[in-house]
């Protein structure tokens, strides 16, 4: 019976691979196809794409503009709308739970709420940063935010 995992390859369809520099009897013995000296005969050797020939490169004719802030810290950001949808009341919201639920995608990475919404429910909240609007929300709902940044 014919089966796809009986099926050969038709005769001449594979060839095996080259293996250059194996003596004269190969037909690309000794240089191996690279020619005589220079640098593209040299191990490692080539020029990047990138390389203008000698020509300053583009790269650095142009002007360079600012800088980069090594030390700016960057926040994941939760709304009180979404807590409000996807907490029960009384729950404890912190990295690990905000994860859990999707709204993060960071536990170890800082956090902070922002005010948008509104609240009915109580919550315990720990996050590195908060607004005062969201503070006094969550609070007014009979909540706590625990600021730890």
């Amino acid at each position: 019976m014919l089966k796809l995992n009986t099926i050969g390859a038709p005769k001449g369809a594979n060839r095996d691979k080259k293996r250059r520099g194996r003596g004269p009897g190969s037909g690309i013995g000794k240089t191996g196809g690279r020619g005589h000296k220079g640098q593209k005969a040299r191990s490692g050797g080539g020029i990047p794409p990138w390389f203008e020939g000698g020509q300053m490169p583009l790269n650095r004719r142009l002007p360079k503009r600012g800088f980069t802030n090594i030390f700016k810290k960057v926040f994941q950001l939760v709304n009180l709308d979404e807590l409000e949808a996807r907490f029960e009341g009384g729950a404890t919201v912190d990295g690990s739970a905000l994860k859990e639920v999707g709204l993060v995608k960071y536990s170890d990475r800082p956090i902070k709420l922002l005010g948008r919404g509104t609240v009915e429910k109580s919550f315990t909240v720990k996050v590195a940063k908060a607004s005062k609007s969201a503070i006094s929300a969550v609070e007014a709902a009979g909540g706590t935010v625990t600021v730890n940044g």
